[in-house]
């Protein structure tokens, strides 16, 4: 497996293009985070409105810190659902992926809070008769929970071919962790999300419409 740490400051534009043609809602939710964070370190949970990525819904979660490295599905769009043939919501993110991927994923989700850091990941399922080979990539960004704590991650994953027979479980092929940097919260309240049509989308973003059904918990977000 691959992995990569970088710093704020390289930019890969053949990566990112790459990303763009072949996982466009990757790219389109990476885009929605950049601009509600603003030049901060990370956006509030409370800022977070579905309105802004509906067109990509489908492949977001919201994943909550209840442990060093372990995180809960909180929501998922019908995308990780449909992988997994079943309802993920309270789920570790764990689960969607193979035994040996496993604690290197745990690894991720602590830099990615503890950084913080945003992390990209290039994944790769399992495969048999009626289950084909998957390639997909996940997006891991960290927010502030009410108390302005980094503890829940905005995510996305997107996965390319025919689902088949679930689950189907991931292990990675290579992973780029970036630290985040950012100044120092302005006097606006973190908890006041930002109006959708303040949040410029990505040019590359998608406009098919989709009809979405999302799984909450009790809490919403």
């Amino acid at each position: 497996m691959k992995i990569e740490i970088t710093d704020a400051s390289n930019v890969i534009p053949l990566a990112e293009r790459r990303t763009e043609a072949q996982f466009p809602s990757i790219r389109r939710i990476e885009s929605y985070w950049e601009g509600l964070r603003d030049g901060r370190m990370m956006p509030a949970r409370a800022e977070i409105d579905p309105r802004g990525i509906a067109d990509v819904l489908e492949f977001a979660f919201v994943l909550e810190k209840v442990a060093p490295g372990i995180a809960r599905i909180r929501l998922a769009g019908m995308h990780l659902n449909d992988l997994m043939g079943m309802e993920v919501r309270g789920m570790p993110i764990t689960a969607m992926f193979l035994p040996e991927a496993r604690r290197g994923l745990q690894h991720v989700l602590e830099s990615v809070l503890e950084s913080p850091a945003a992390a990209a990941l290039r994944l790769e399922s399992d495969s048999g008769f009626t289950r084909p080979r998957l390639d997909a990539q996940m997006i891991l960004l960290p927010i502030k929970d009410e108390q302005g704590r980094p503890t829940r991650i905005l995510g996305a994953l997107q996965a390319k071919g025919t689902i088949g027979r679930g689950p189907r479980r991931f292990r990675v092929l290579s992973q780029t962790v970036t630290p985040v940097s950012g100044c120092e919260e302005r006097d606006d309240r973190p908890g006041d999300p930002r109006p959708v049509s303040q949040i410029q989308p990505s040019a590359t973003s998608e406009r098919k419409p989709h009809v979405l059904r999302l799984v909450h918990d009790a809490d919403g977000l």
